[in-house]
């Protein structure tokens, strides 16, 4: 399951009552497809994944213009297969907006052994977020599986529903995307009476690992307009349920997505 909102806020912002959940499955796919759409049509993600992809080397060797958009930087291999430090690198722009192009210092350029295409490897977090620094919510809970094991699918906590660190509740909601360490976890169900939590594990191109009890738990906060775009299309999507693809989209909903487009250079 890959959503951009939760269950939770869309059924709030539908108006539906606590007990009335036997649309969730619809709820659900609405937000899944909400996301495809969005992202699609944007050409960016909205939700950070560990990946490594290949870059081409252009005309100047000491820049790299990345094909997607970089939150961290892990490491960077060069064509002819070194390593390069990070401490060689520079990031473009120098804000709290994604990387868009990687450029070398202290005499360094970019090489390659037999071809300039697909050369240098970008290993990071790649996706869009207009504040990261502040993307990442503490959940005010903690692991209490001692420990939760790589394999485990259910994530006990201290209290699945009282409000977070920003007042919000519940503080677990089905379409969450977690961070325990560095793994990336997905909420697919929440337990309140037990405080379990149904978990899918390793999401996003991270790597499921154990976790000892009272590990600090986040919580990932999609950039607002995102978030309220994936919830107003979704809830289209859930009333208009015949509809197809972007047709018939709504004229709002394009302009919304229009400033969140990743525009690139055409060759």
């Amino acid at each position: 399951m890959y959503t951009i909102a939760t269950l939770y806020q869309l059924r709030q912002r539908l108006g539906l009552a606590a007990s009335d959940t036997a649309d969730d499955p619809r709820l659900l796919a609405a937000l899944q497809a909400a996301a495809a759409h969005i992202e699609g049509a944007a050409n960016r993600r909205f939700c950070p994944r560990l990946a490594t992809i290949h870059h081409t080397i252009g005309l100047d060797h000491t820049e790299l213009p990345l094909d997607d958009d970089l939150l961290e930087l892990t490491s960077l291999t060069n064509g002819d297969g070194s390593a390069i430090s990070l401490s060689d690198v520079v990031a473009a722009p120098d804000s709290d907006e994604p990387t868009s192009v990687l450029r070398l210092i202290n005499g360094l350029a970019f090489t390659w052994d037999v071809t300039p295409v697909q050369a240098v490897a970008v290993t990071g977090l790649w996706g869009w977020h207009n504040r990261w620094p502040l993307a990442w919510l503490n959940s005010s809970d903690t692991v209490q599986n001692n420990p939760l094991s790589s394999s485990a699918t259910t994530l006990t906590v201290i209290d699945a529903d009282t409000a977070d660190a920003d007042n919000q509740s519940p503080r677990f909601q089905v379409g969450h995307l977690l961070r325990i360490e560095g793994e990336y976890l997905r909420v697919l169900a929440a337990n309140t009476a037990a405080n379990q939590l149904t978990v899918q594990r390793g999401v996003n191109g991270t790597t499921a690992a154990s976790h000892a009890q009272n590990t600090a738990i986040h919580i990932y906060q999609p950039p607002s307009d995102v978030n309220m775009l994936a919830l107003r299309w979704a809830a289209w999507l859930y009333k208009e349920p015949d509809s197809r693809g972007l047709t018939g989209l709504p004229p709002s909903l394009t302009a919304a997505l229009n400033p969140l487009r990743r525009l690139t250079a055409k060759a």
